[in-house]
């Protein structure tokens, strides 16, 4: 498959260094050393698919260019906009072509997160009760010094998306609507901590911020026959999965516990899941339609004004 990758700052060159041989051209308006600047410069017939790296307010209308044209996609999460109309477009587009329209979230490939996925199926934790995340890293300068990044919701869009994709990789779509319970502008004009969760069963509480000096992912599931702990993305590694088993009435649980370290294994494979949709097109659009309406819900009640505007 020959791909090209839009848009070349940190994400983009990751997905480059990954496609490898795939990769037949670059595109992006000032990154010296990119073939072309814009993306209707790249000829048509000189690849199949694109690698969509680029600010979130540029996207829509590449996504619609490319997809016009028939060519498969993944696009750097997230994907938004003022009204779910644009993504919506984006599906039927997707849909009358035949092609893929695939918004990466790499975390899903994360080993121990695919490991919770597969406990919480099996039944062996029972009923979840409550699920608590917390994801931190310390770039709020890079966000602040950033011509783009440090506006509108912040670090929510950012890490937030993470965790929106994770509630439904895990979960599934919560039947109540998002709380806030933290938005703080310590830093940075936008938000650099941010507290949210869905009330319900499973109760879901996610946290997140740009002002954890070091890198820090946890989770805790906490259910009717245990609990499940995830410490760390394989990224910073190590990471720790811990499974308890919960003893009646009371008293310690019996736990397993697997440590995993190596280098990041999410951006291959989920490189490799999409080259696998190409052969099946398909797309993702519809959680990027339910992301996008907590985030303009959530925007709406911070009273912050339409960042597409």
């Amino acid at each position: 498959m020959r791909v090209i990758v839009v848009g070349l700052g940190i994400q983009g060159r990751k997905r480059l260094a990954v496609a490898g041989p795939d990769a037949v051209a670059t595109v992006d308006p000032l990154a010296a050393g990119a073939d072309y600047r814009r993306v209707e410069d790249v000829p048509l017939d000189s690849y199949d698919a694109a690698l969509v790296c680029t600010p979130d307010q540029a996207k829509l209308p590449i996504l619609e260019y490319l997809l016009s044209h028939r060519k498969h996609l993944l696009v750097e999460k997230p994907v938004i906009a003022p009204t779910n109309e644009p993504l919506r477009r984006l599906k039927a587009l997707a849909e009358q072509n035949r092609t893929v329209c695939y918004t990466a979230y790499n975390h899903r490939f994360e080993p121990h997160i695919v490991r919770l996925k597969q406990v919480i199926e099996s039944g062996a934790l029972g009923e979840v009760y409550l699920a608590k995340f917390f994801y931190g890293n310390g770039t709020a300068r890079d966000v602040r010094n950033s011509a783009w990044r440090d506006q509108d919701l912040g670090v929510f869009p950012d890490l937030g998306s993470h965790l929106l994709d994770w509630t439904l990789f895990l979960f599934g779509t919560p039947a109540s609507a998002p709380v806030v319970s933290a938005a703080n502008c310590f830093e940075n004009r936008a938000y650099d901590h941010f507290r949210f969760g869905f009330p319900g069963k499973p109760s879901l509480d996610f946290e997140m911020t740009l002002l954890s000096w070091r890198n820090t992912f946890r989770c805790d599931v906490f259910a009717e026959k245990g609990s499940a702990h995830i410490d760390c993305l394989c990224k910073w590694g190590p990471s720790i999965f811990t499974l308890r088993q919960r003893v009646l009435p009371s008293g310690r649980p019996t736990e397993t516990v697997e440590r995993l370290e190596c280098p990041d294994p999410t951006w291959q494979a989920e490189y490799a899941h999409f080259k696998g949709l190409c052969a099946r097109p398909a797309h993702n659009l519809d959680n990027d339609i339910w992301i996008n309406e907590v985030f303009n819900r959530v925007r709406t009640g911070l009273g912050l004004p339409d960042a597409h505007a």
